[in-house]
């Protein structure tokens, strides 16, 4: 089960989302660090749904908005 849906991101002000994401990058750290110190982690799955989240959070931010792809499509077709 995913940590958080797209949805729940999309819903995210862009401060939450970078906020989210620190969060997320120090947890997966600090668990990269206990596997390598060879300890046992509780849940090994959680590794990869950080992972996952955090490609989410990433995507979403990365995204053109919508208004900025029309923007596009208007000046590709006063160049046409």
């Amino acid at each position: 089960m995913p940590i958080l849906r797209v949805k729940e991101i999309r819903d995210m002000s862009s401060e939450d989302r970078r906020k989210r994401l620190r969060e997320l990058q120090t947890e997966l750290v600090r668990l990269r660090t206990m596997i390598k110190a060879g300890g046992a982690i509780e849940n090994p799955a959680r590794v990869r749904e950080l992972r996952k989240t955090i490609a989410r959070i990433l995507t979403v931010e990365n995204a053109p908005s919508p208004s900025t792809k029309e923007e596009k499509e208007k000046e590709r077709k006063k160049k046409a």
